[in-house]
């Protein structure tokens, strides 16, 4: 009995073993992938008074917890009984990702209201119905990005048996979204985190120069993750078309990778752009 308690123990340690390598190698491959799933949520989670960052960015979490728990169940099916499904989802979620960044890159050139306005002011449009859109818009590009980390990390294991393919692409989908919007987290709060080191140390010495700093620099962090969301929309959705179209990834050759990457998620996102357009421009004149 004691025996086979302990050979039972010795399979599980094995198997943790065995899910530890895989999750680790997994992660690597997804690195760049959760660096723009970051740089893409951090800028969607911003830009809320600061009384209700948390309880977005908490609302915006358990949506990619859910996320999860949809697609590595349907992914892995899918791989098993109609594996060309994933690409199919993929490409058509690479298409509203370059509409997201296409979108924003247009409505900064063309669309842009008169005078500066800090993100981080208080403004109208952080109503509650605003609110729920971001939210929502910022759980649906999540979870196109999170088909794309749990097809990668799936993609690692594929020679291994179900029970590792499972617990090594569950770990993954867990480590990205436990990992991207803790340090969201940090970032947002980064303004009362200064504060509170200025106040701590009676606004002298180093922990307030700190805080004063921390303070000064959440407006051009903020900023900064708005290009860097943007061109990384834009980079993720070119990735995708690259990698998962034959005659997109063998065009121009030549040309360094991530240059591509950009150039076809812009030309597929101002498609899209101008299709959506036509499209609510003929609605409205039938209304």
């Amino acid at each position: 009995m004691a025996s086979g308690i302990f050979a039972i123990l010795d399979d599980i340690a094995a198997l943790m073993d065995d899910v530890a390598v895989t999750a680790k190698v997994a992660t690597r491959k997804t690195a760049g992938i959760l660096g723009d799933d970051l740089a893409v949520n951090a800028e969607k989670a911003t830009g809320f008074l600061s009384s209700r960052e948390i309880p977005v960015l908490w609302a915006i979490t358990k949506g990619s917890f859910i996320n999860k728990l949809i697609i590595v169940p349907i992914a892995l099916l899918l791989n098993t009984f109609f594996p060309i499904a994933i690409k199919i989802a993929l490409i058509l979620g690479g298409f509203y990702l370059a509409y997201e960044g296409a979108e924003k890159i247009i409505e900064y050139f063309f669309h842009r209201p008169k005078g500066d306005t800090l993100i981080v002011e208080k403004k109208e449009e952080e109503s509650s119905e605003v609110e729920k859109a971001k939210i929502r818009s910022a759980i649906t590009t999540d979870f196109i990005l999170s088909v794309e980390i749990v097809i990668i990390a799936l993609g690692t294991v594929l020679d291994r048996s179900l029970t590792i393919q499972i617990l090594t692409v569950s770990v993954v989908a867990l480590l990205a979204t436990v990992g991207v919007y803790g340090i969201v987290a940090l970032i947002v709060r980064m303004d009362d985190t200064g504060y509170r080191l200025i106040k701590y140390s009676n606004e002298k010495g180093f922990l307030s120069v700190l805080g004063r700093l921390l303070v000064k620099s959440l407006p051009i962090v903020i900023k900064s993750l708005s290009v860097i969301g943007t061109v990384a929309l834009i980079l993720v959705s070119g990735g995708i078309f690259v990698h998962n179209i034959d005659y997109i990834h063998h065009l121009f050759p030549s040309l360094p990778a991530i240059i591509k990457e950009f150039v076809v998620g812009l030309i597929a996102g101002v498609l899209v752009v101008a299709i959506v357009t036509a499209v609510k421009k003929i609605y409205h004149l039938f209304l």
